[in-house]
């Protein structure tokens, strides 16, 4: 039976009426501080925390509920004997449910400006132990540390006078789960703040919830979709769906995929994706223009694809979409008319992401799960360094050759190993990724072209072992090629080159993408 009841909350949500159904049904209530005034102002009969421990609060309220009154009335194992007598000598009566919910550490620290000093005065201390001796002792005692669970509660215990076992465990569960994750979020703030290192010896991360998926990757895996806890501006975990069913494991893959690439280009420029890898990428001095390269670059792939924007899409451009079936269109804003073009599709979803060209901090981790491990790397978030950047051939790249070298190395570093890029008027003409070999994407992007490729330029994500990439894309027509560089057979793919004019770069870094 739940006979008592410690509250001390500082998210207020619905404690009133909770703590007045509580003492509703005979439970005693013992609090401290700002809830203790809160409840006592509804006309809730409350007893202080000092009054049970005979000992003030002190520090400033940083000491309170630390004391063997309150943890050996949590802790005590009902059916012990030796426990039981234990209290009785000691003068302890037991507690027999918590409520609590910890200091904002989380929204202090995303405040702009806050302090070192202001941070550690947000972690709690008292509540997290208590919590955790609740937990402990979940069959008899049951720990509410969730505004959310309140009705269930209420309700068990007016049917039953107490709550059941299994939602016991289940209360004692989400506790853990919920200081763990408190705990995490302090150890990587302190860790950031002093700059010590991206990489510790024990790795603990912490991701909350968005939503359980209708199914994984496949329809036979289960699957769910979480954030990290602080807002990461410009991510998909940010995006408002403003039409459109839910969407799929696959669907926010290939978005992120989308948006990785996006982030590249300052100019108006669209990005298509399939499958995670770009299938159509156009930049111009307008949305529309730019829509319609990246659907003209490979007006097949793009049927089910993912169409993501980096300017708002007005009505001109959302009759262009709704031409064809898209999945999803991604964009910063949609005017009110682009709106209703698009909505008159039921199945295509919309989402706005207002900060879409927002990088990702320096800080950002890379991660990839692989069986019994981790592989944590820092993202590649280097396109290119220009001072290193070296004309190895005879002929170098005229000034619009350069540009287009530039747009097809921002393509080729979104693109899957081996990855390549052939691209002219800041538009893909063809795109061969994730080949098992060089040459096999490089035929693959050549073909693609079609006879737009004569006077296009072509990006590789690493260096040629071989001269015959150069080669294909000499005989082509593509006239300037920008590649890393760096192979032992490098002198092979420069005489290649100058043999067919073209002029190429290297730039002495790779873009793998695995």
């Amino acid at each position: 039976m739940i006979k008592r009841a410690l509250i001390s909350v500082s998210d207020k949500t619905g404690i009133v009426e909770f703590a007045k159904g509580l003492n509703s049904l005979g439970v005693e209530i013992i609090s401290t501080g700002g809830t203790a005034r809160v409840l006592s102002d509804a006309g809730i009969d409350v007893i202080n925390v000092s009054d049970i421990t005979g000992f003030p609060e002190c520090l400033n309220g940083r000491v309170k509920t630390l004391h063997p009154k309150i943890h050996g009335g949590l802790l005590a194992v009902r059916d012990n004997e030796e426990h039981m007598k234990q209290l009785k000598e000691l003068g302890i009566d037991t507690i027999d449910m918590v409520v609590i919910n910890l200091y904002p550490f989380k929204h202090t620290i995303m405040k702009s400006g806050v302090t070192l000093e202001e941070a550690i005065e947000n972690i709690d201390i008292g509540g997290p132990t208590m919590l955790r001796s609740a937990a402990k002792n979940y069959r008899d005692v049951t720990v509410v540390v969730d505004p959310g669970d309140y009705e269930r509660v209420l309700d068990e215990i007016k049917a039953n006078g107490n709550t059941t076992p299994d939602t016991r465990y289940s209360l004692a569960l989400k506790v853990f789960e919920h200081t763990s994750q408190y705990d995490t979020m302090i150890a990587g703030y302190l860790r950031n703040y002093k700059g010590l290192g991206k990489f510790p010896q024990k790795l603990t991360i912490t991701f909350e919830k968005i939503q359980d998926m209708r199914y994984g990757e496949n329809p036979h895996q289960a699957a769910a979709f979480y954030k990290e806890v602080l807002p990461v501006k410009g991510s998909i975990a940010q995006a408002v769906q403003l039409h459109g069913k839910e969407l799929s494991f696959n669907n926010i893959n290939d978005t992120n995929g989308a948006l990785d690439l996006l982030k590249e280009f300052e100019e108006p420029t669209v990005v298509a994706v399939k499958h995670a890898n770009p299938c159509g990428v156009g930049s111009a001095d307008n949305i529309y223009d730019a829509y319609m390269k990246a659907y003209q670059s490979d007006p097949v792939s793009i049927f089910g694809g993912i169409v993501a924007a980096n300017r708002e899409i007005d009505k001109r451009t959302s009759e262009e979409i709704n031409k064809i079936f898209i999945e999803i269109v991604v964009a910063p804003s949609f005017t009110q008319e682009a709106l209703e073009v698009l909505k008159s599709k039921k199945n295509i979803r919309l989402l706005q992401l207002e900060d879409i060209s927002t990088k990702l901090p320096a800080t950002a981790l890379d991660m990839k799960k692989v069986g019994g491990g981790l592989l944590v790397q820092d993202i590649d978030n280097i396109l290119i360094d220009m001072e290193n950047l070296e004309v190895v051939t005879k002929r170098k790249p005229t000034d619009k050759e350069m540009e287009d070298l530039l747009f097809a190395w921002k393509v080729v570093k979104h693109t899957k190993s081996n990855g390549i890029a052939i691209c002219k008027d800041k538009q893909t003409l063809g795109i061969g990724p994730g080949q098992v070999n060089r040459i096999w994407a490089t035929t693959q992007a050549v073909e693609r072209s079609g006879e737009k490729i004569k006077g296009a330029v072509l990006a590789s994500d690493a260096f040629f072992p071989f001269p015959d990439c150069v080669e294909a894309a000499g005989k082509a027509g593509v006239t300037a090629i920008i590649q890393p560089g760096g192979s032992l057979r490098d002198n092979l793919s420069i005489e290649k080159a100058d043999e067919f004019g073209i002029a190429m770069v290297f730039t002495k870094m790779r873009h793998f993408k695995h």
